[in-house]
């Protein structure tokens, strides 16, 4: 069961906390995405650089002053330790304005369920406040903990809108598509 905060800044899950990203933020964001295990299904997220952690942090910080949603930072509801990320950005996919669902954790927070837990609660989220933006994860096909992660947080695959990604064919998994 989901006790889910009123502030659109946090969400509260079992046991996690997802709150917007700060500044402070920055080094996690950094060694997470720097990790080539992190990125082995999409390394052209990879970052090589320090900087390249606060422009993604500014981005990401973009989105939420703009649209008033976007990524998470995940931690553990005991801790203040940064576990990763997950949330939505707007984008377009075959022409239709979609909601990205995007995660990614530190490897030693793999296969406990909690990227899975912190997607299911942003999917339900943004689906409640943004409901007329289907929600999608491109996810690639070798990736299959990320298909239950896209799963587990309530998408389905939608093979008609496989595109090619950056690093390959993204499979595309969704939720609250037009009929």
């Amino acid at each position: 069961m989901n006790d889910r905060s009123h502030d659109s800044d946090h969400l509260l899950t079992e046991r996690l906390t997802l709150r917007r990203p700060v500044p402070g933020d920055t080094d996690a964001i950094f060694t997470i995405h720097s990790d080539p295990a992190t990125c082995v299904h999409n390394p052209s997220d990879a970052l090589s650089r320090r900087e390249e952690g606060l422009e993604l942090f500014q981005r990401w910080d973009d989105h939420w002053q703009r649209l008033g949603y976007g990524y998470w930072v995940v931690r553990r509801r005991d801790s203040d330790r940064q576990l990763g990320f997950c949330g939505t950005k707007i984008m377009d996919l075959n022409g239709m304005s979609v909601l990205n669902l995007f995660y990614r954790f530190e490897v030693s927070s793999w296969g406990q369920g909690l990227a899975g837990e912190a997607a299911k609660a942003v999917v339900e989220w943004v689906s409640e406040r943004v409901p007329e933006l289907p929600v999608i994860a491109r996810v690639r096909p070798a990736n299959l903990a990320s298909q239950r992660v896209a799963v587990r947080a309530g998408l389905q695959r939608a093979e008609h809108l496989d595109t090619a990604g950056e690093d390959g064919l993204d499979w595309i998994f969704a939720r609250n598509l037009p009929a």
